[in-house]
């Protein structure tokens, strides 16, 4: 809730519920996810998002504000039983449940530490960002990196490691590495809310390719906020 460029954006209505419980609807489609878990922070800010959570039957685990990276452990132990942690954030409700499943796939397959659909060629929208690696790995990594980006970013100790950990990525051919789909800003709000005023009442579980084919339909949305939105 203390996002410094839009603040409280993980609860910014969609379409008749907080953004957050729209994403989370998304994952849910996902079939490799056994278990959805909100990590967030034991700051007052979020008791509002942590309350809603819980009252929505979400498991939520907070921790420190800061170290991201130890607060993702915490939730790894508070919920255990998990060989596979995957990630992604609270800012992304055009999240892709076929995207993600290909990614855990690609980790399961290729027996790697770590996945993700962001490697050196990224092709895949700014949005439908994933990463998936072993949770002994995650623990390995909460224990050695003392510097305060890994911190807070959580995991380029390990991708900036390959010496030390088998690192795989997911690409498609189709080159959108520059689409803006997240939501950092207002006008990134404002695009995702016209996603979803246009596709969410007829279909609920539009798909990625739905999302391309109604922003080129729309010129409006083109550049929106000065990024490419298809």
């Amino acid at each position: 809730m203390s996002s410094t460029r839009l603040p409280g954006k993980v609860m910014a209505d969609l379409v008749g519920a907080p953004m957050i419980l729209r994403q989370i609807e998304r994952l849910k489609r996902a079939k490799r996810l056994d278990q959805i878990v909100v990590a967030t922070s034991t700051d007052a800010s979020d008791d509002g998002l942590a309350e809603r959570l819980v009252a929505e039957g979400i498991g939520v685990y907070r921790g420190s504000l800061e170290d991201v990276l130890g607060r993702f452990v915490g939730a790894l132990e508070t919920f255990s039983g998990h060989e596979t942690v995957v990630r992604l954030t609270a800012d992304c409700p055009l999240a892709d449940p076929d995207v993600i499943d290909e990614t855990i796939a690609l980790f399961e397959g290729s027996r790697a530490d770590y996945a993700s659909n962001t490697p050196e060629r990224r092709s895949y929208p700014k949005g439908l960002d994933i990463e998936v690696m072993r949770a002994d790995v995650l623990r390995t990594t909460a224990t050695e990196a003392t510097d305060p980006y890994d911190r807070e970013h959580v995991t380029p100790f390990i991708y900036g490691h390959p010496e030390r950990f088998k690192v795989v990525g997911l690409e498609q051919h189709a080159s959108e590495g520059e689409v803006r789909w997240t939501v950092d800003r207002p006008d990134d709000l404002e695009f995702v809310r016209a996603v979803y005023e246009a596709l969410y009442p007829r279909k609920a579980d539009f798909t990625s390719n739905n999302v391309r084919v109604f922003v080129q339909s729309r010129p409006d949305l083109w550049a929106m906020g000065g990024d490419r939105r298809y």
